[in-house]
């Protein structure tokens, strides 16, 4: 793979073009993606991301950057976390993909309509968000870095919009660490994802690409280091489901 091409799951396709790829693949199951969430994982993706805002811990009133968060998982989580302990944490979800942030809105505006949310929506590339420099307290990513074309950039700018002393904590897909699980897991996802997302969004090329993206993607050391390299401190990964999935944190110092 030369330095003008990028992963698109097993392919390498031109850099140029692999952010429209990925739009296209979200556009595709927008609209079943929470519902294909809790089929591919049999609902347990749903603990993983309580574990990620569990870990979080938020002060009272911090902002939040949720990147690549169109359908509102992690955000509604945070709202909800912060308002039990009388945190009122503010949230701000980013997404390239705007059927993504459509879903979201309208699960905020059915479920959650009770009463106002500090929570805003923005279309924005993760490799270069709109956002002024040490202007949030906590950036959260989940299943969403290994989708972008330079995973050292969008890095760089989770390090650029963070204040000093914030936080970074990325959940994704990583390398399955328990003997024999590594094989069932691979069996299963080759060849039951794809054909669930057939069964379910009509669409089984775009799960046979999000299957393939989640074996391209680095393993738990590698991904630490990439986070170091950005300038976090205190960088530490925290495997789930036997590292099925994986908690990357990191801070600005």
């Amino acid at each position: 793979m030369t330095e003008k091409t990028t992963s698109f799951g097993f392919k390498d396709v031109p850099g140029e073009d692999k952010a429209g790829m990925v739009r296209g693949v979200f556009d595709s199951v927008a609209d079943r993606y929470d519902l294909m969430n809790d089929v591919m994982s049999g609902g347990v993706h749903r603990l993983w991301k309580d574990a990620m805002v569990a870990w979080l811990s938020l002060r009272p009133g911090a902002r939040v950057l949720d990147v690549a968060g169109g359908t509102g998982d992690i955000a509604f989580r945070v709202l909800d976390a912060s308002a039990r302990k009388g945190a009122a944490a503010e949230v701000v979800v980013a997404d390239i993909n705007e059927e993504m942030l459509r879903v979201g809105v309208g699960r905020s505006q059915t479920s959650r309509a009770r009463k106002p949310q500090p929570l805003a929506w923005v279309t924005a590339d993760a490799e270069n968000l709109p956002f002024e420099d040490r202007s949030v307290d906590a950036y959260t990513i989940a299943f969403g870095i290994r989708n972008v074309t330079h995973i050292e950039k969008a890095l760089a700018e989770a390090f650029r919009v963070l204040k000093t002393g914030g936080r970074f904590l990325c959940l994704e897909f990583s390398e399955v660490q328990v003997p024999l699980l590594d094989k069932i897991y691979d069996e299963f996802s080759f060849r039951a994802i794809p054909r669930f997302g057939k069964w379910i969004t009509g669409d089984a090329e775009s799960y046979q690409y999000l299957v393939e993206s989640i074996r391209r993607f680095p393993n738990q050391k590698a991904f630490a280091g990439l986070v170091g390299a950005a300038g976090f401190a205190q960088v530490k990964a925290r495997n789930l489901s036997g590292g099925i999935a994986a908690l990357h944190s990191g801070w600005k110092i």
